[in-house]
């Protein structure tokens, strides 16, 4: 029987949530196109059914913040997803911030081993720094989740070094995120 991701790429094409910019790039484009490449290399292992919460570049969740992680949720909820797992770039008024960093709503937890694995196989491919799995009990995709559920900052948009490579090869985030995903279901 086929482990059912959800893949949620975070924030909309634009307001209501839009996400974070820097470097003269947008978040919600930037993990649309990881999204996509994530979904691409589960589907092609044959162990895992997908399903994304943009399934095109302009697709548009709720009219407001609070609807639009309402339904991000109630779809993966629904459908019985085995893992949800939410795709963002992370930002900082530093902008030597850098590195990849991963949120569950408790530790111990599957959701906090699979964002551990998930950091692991990021580093592995990206070579930016591994700077932690942490506890989140405020992100509503963490908390109302009826699966284990990893919020995901993939690196520093605000970081030039970590927004060019996110911008120029999302396949190697998408690739870092799979390893993980394998590593932890050993499919």
């Amino acid at each position: 029987m086929a482990i059912k991701i959800y893949i949620d790429q975070g924030h909309n094409p634009q307001n209501p949530n839009a996400g974070a910019e820097g470097n003269g790039l947008r978040e919600q484009d930037i993990v649309y196109r990881v999204g996509v490449d994530l979904a691409e290399l589960l589907r092609a292992n044959g162990n895992f059914e997908v399903r994304l919460s943009r399934p095109t570049p302009d697709s548009q969740i709720g009219t407001s913040n609070s609807t639009s992680l309402r339904l991000r949720v109630s779809e993966a909820n629904e459908w019985g997803a085995d893992y949800f797992i939410s795709l963002h770039t992370n930002a900082s008024s530093i902008s030597s911030a850098t590195g990849s960093e991963a949120f569950a709503f408790s530790e111990p937890s599957a959701a906090f081993s699979l964002g551990e694995d998930i950091l692991v196989g990021l580093n592995e491919t990206t070579g930016l720094r591994n700077r932690g799995m942490q506890v989140r009990t405020n992100l509503y995709v963490l908390r109302r989740t009826a699966m284990p559920s990893v919020l995901v900052e993939l690196g520093f948009i605000t970081n030039p070094n970590d927004a060019n490579l996110m911008n120029t090869r999302p396949d190697l985030f998408a690739e870092g995120i799979y390893r993980g995903i394998v590593a932890f279901t050993g499919v």
